[in-house]
Order: structure tokens, then C-alpha cells, then sequence
């Protein structure tokens, strides 16, 4: 593996220390009963045991760092520059079917930007991991995003709300433009694994709405790292505080924001 700095080690055995639980909870998943409840519950407990996990370690790592987390929330910390955000199992519905398509996602913030971002798949063992002017890397190979420039061989993914959701109309709406004009839309239910995907150019573009920091802050470090740009949908910067994000190389971002912007 490339030479990782301090801050990237701290992160990156604390993805992995969290895994072995998840690895273990993974193989559970095809002996449950599936009731609403039980079901639920496994995961939430899944959820919980890799949090504690990555918070004692990146609190030992660096103690004066604040928290944002999936589960606990908001954890000032005294250093006011850097934060966490983290999310302990992403594609929690992939989990519970028994599909090896979800990640832990840790990210670093500092001075509210994405600095540094690790999104582990224990279940393929890809660990995808980036800091601010050090590239991007899959496991101990440097990750370029894709160099597609025309939409027609381009392949995106997405985020499709669940029926009833808000925002469901115009997902689908958008992913039959899309459709239209490229080579194929995937949608996996992971966006920090679509994003990680987008650095390693497996993905021309993502794009998804109503997302959370932490859905997102690991992945777009990546992208950004394998020389990808990450913006709002319409463009805007906000994409961290929005929810709104496009992810794609510097080709095709400005010709994904007019097709996703059209009526």
C-alpha cells in the first residue's frame, strides 16, 4: 500500500476494526426471519456496534476532534476546525438482504470542506481512501476518474426514493432523461460506494437529492482527489449542507447539470 500519513492510518484501522462486527453480522443475515421488527433491530444493532467501534478509535486518534454521526449526532469537539463525519454501515437494506453492495464511510472535515475520506466494503474487501493533495487510492492503487467525455458511452447511478418519499416524482423523472442519453443508469443503494465508484471511473457521474453529510462527506474527498469535481445538482457548493450532489469528471458535470435541470 502507498505510504499513508498518521491521519489516514487513524482512519483507515478504524474502518477496519469496525468491519470484523459488520462481517460477522453480514454472514447473520441469511439466517433471519425477516419480520419488520426483528429485522430492524439487527440492523440497528449492526449500526450501533460499528459506531462505538469507529468512535473510541478515532477518539484515541484524535481526541480534541468533534463528531457528526449517523446514530449519535452532533459531538462538539474542543478543536473547531476538524470533525468526523461518520456513517457505520451504508446500504443498510443491501445488508439485510444479504447484498455485499454497503460501506463503512469516515470522513475528515476541516474548516467545513471534505479534507480526507475512507469508504471500506469488508464484504470485497475494497477499501477506498483519500487526503486533501495526496491523490486518491483503491487499496494500494491510485484512482483516476473516468475520461468519458460523451454522454451517449457514459454510465451514471443514482438514488431513488422510496415509494411514498418526497422527491420520488422527480427522481424518476431525471433517471428517464438520463436514460435517454447515456450508455445505462445503475442504482445500488449505497451513495458513499456510487461515490467511491465515480473516483475509481466506474461510474462517469452520480447524482442524488436529500442526502446526508455523512451519506456523502467521505466520497466526495475521493472524487475530488481522483480529479473529479463535486457539486451541487445545479452546480452550486453547497452539496455538504444541501444534500443535493453531482459527482462526475470535469467532461461531463456541466452537460449532467442541463439534462438533470431540464422540465
Amino acid at each position: 500500500m502507498p505510504h499513508a500519513s498518521a491521519l489516514m492510518t487513524v482512519m483507515i484501522n478504524a474502518a477496519r476494526k469496525a468491519a470484523r462486527g459488520l462481517t460477522r453480522d453480514f454472514g447473520e443475515t441469511q439466517a433471519l426471519q425477516v419480520s419488520r421488527k426483528g429485522a430492524a433491530d439487527f440492523v440497528s444493532r449492526a449500526d450501533l456496534k460499528s459506531e462505538q467501534t469507529i468512535f473510541e478509535e478515532l477518539s484515541k486518534g484524535r481526541p480534541k476532534y468533534g463528531f457528526i454521526m449517523e446514530e449519535r449526532g452532533e459531538i462538539e469537539g474542543v478543536d473547531n476546525s476538524n470533525r468526523w463525519i461518520v456513517d457505520p454501515l451504508d446500504g443498510t437494506t443491501n445488508f439485510l438482504h444479504g447484498l455485499p453492495q454497503f460501506a463503512i464511510s469516515i470522513a475528515l472535515e476541516r474548516d467545513r470542506q471534505p479534507y480526507a475520506g475512507v469508504v471500506f466494503n469488508p464484504a470485497t474487501d475494497e477499501l477506498f481512501w483519500a487526503e486533501k493533495g495526496e491523490g486518491a487510492y483503491l487499496n494500494d492503487r491510485r484512482l483516476r476518474v473516468s475520461g468519458r467525455s460523451d454522454l451517449s458511452t457514459c454510465l451514471f447511478a443514482c438514488g431513488l426514493p422510496f415509494a411514498g418519499r418526497p422527491g420520488r416524482k422527480r427522481a424518476l423523472d431525471e433517471a428517464k432523461r438520463v436514460l435517454k442519453e447515456t450508455a445505462g443508469v445503475r442504482r445500488f443503494g449505497s451513495a458513499a460506494l456510487d461515490l467511491a465508484f465515480v473516483a475509481a471511473g466506474r461510474f462517469d457521474a452520480f447524482w442524488e437529492r436529500d442526502l446526508n453529510i455523512w451519506d456523502i462527506a467521505a466520497g466526495a474527498a475521493l472524487v475530488r482527489e481522483a480529479g473529479g469535481l463535486v457539486t451541487e445538482i445545479d452546480g452550486g457548493k453547497n452539496f455538504l449542507t444541501s444534500g443535493s450532489i453531482l459527482a462526475a469528471n470535469s467532461e461531463v458535470s456541466e452537460k449532467a447539470q442541463k439534462l438533470l435541470a431540464e422540465d
